[in-house]
């Protein structure tokens, strides 16, 4: 019997601890530019203010915590990875941040308790059939959702995320995928909610180099806007509300 999705997820933070943030793309010049942006479309689209809580699914290292810490909201950080979640502990050591060790489907908390449930590259790791109902258990009436993943529409995504060796290469588990948007947005109705937004976004891969990423950064722009060419951007902006 193989190894079952947990596990491997267990396994793979534990692996990667030590260089994760170079793993997901996120340390090159390109990748901290993505991940800028991305820490602005959380806050834009997480509406999130002063009295507000607001749970991070898949934490990890803390690079997108930053965007919540010092917002006034009541910042709750979880990951499966104990050795993950240390880093993210490290760089906040006198902050009041809430981290926990916990699985997205079997989240130790009171239904009904946060305003805001979000997170980066982290719902294409889980079982939406399960994860997904237990976001909107959580989340009070009318709460938000905002997360960013991967586009398997994207030509690199598409092969990355269904051929095995290019899976091993580029440091992805085996279980893990990438979302195509009219199928996502339709499983989020099921879900429980609704104004359900799916938008493509982002043409900087993060090896592109220094020089070039102005240039690549306007062709983005452009790309963006062009009704049939931004459905193979790299990445989908997941927005939705609890009904």
């Amino acid at each position: 019997m193989g190894k079952s999705t947990t596990v491997q997820e267990i396994e793979h933070g534990r692996w990667i601890a030590h260089k994760a943030e170079e793993v997901w793309g996120w340390q090159s010049p390109a990748g901290r530019l993505r991940a800028s942006r991305r820490k602005t479309l959380l806050r834009d689209h997480g509406r999130f203010v002063q009295g507000h809580r607001v749970l991070e699914i898949g934490c990890g290292t803390g690079v997108f915590t930053e965007a919540l810490v010092g917002s006034g909201a009541e910042v709750i950080a979880m990951d499966i990875s104990l050795e993950l979640l240390s880093k993210a502990r490290e760089k906040w050591p006198d902050n009041p941040l809430k981290c926990f060790v916990a699985d997205a489907a079997h989240l130790p908390l009171p239904s009904h308790c946060v305003d805001v449930v979000l997170g980066v590259s982290v719902l294409h790791h889980l079982n939406l059939a399960t994860a997904l109902p237990e976001f909107a258990r959580v989340i009070k009436k009318g709460g938000r959702i905002v997360f960013s993943e991967p586009n398997m529409l994207n030509p690199q995504i598409f092969f990355q995320k269904n051929i095995p060796f290019l899976k091993r290469w580029l440091g992805d588990t085996p279980s893990e995928t990438a979302f195509v948007r009219w199928w996502l947005r339709r499983i989020l109705r099921q879900a429980s909610f609704s104004e359900v937004q799916v938008i493509p976004f982002d043409f900087l891969h993060p090896a592109t180099p220094a020089s070039f990423i102005p240039a690549v950064r306007r062709l983005g722009a452009f790309l963006e806007s062009a009704p049939i060419l931004r459905e193979i951007a790299g990445s989908l902006l997941i927005t939705a509300c609890k009904v």
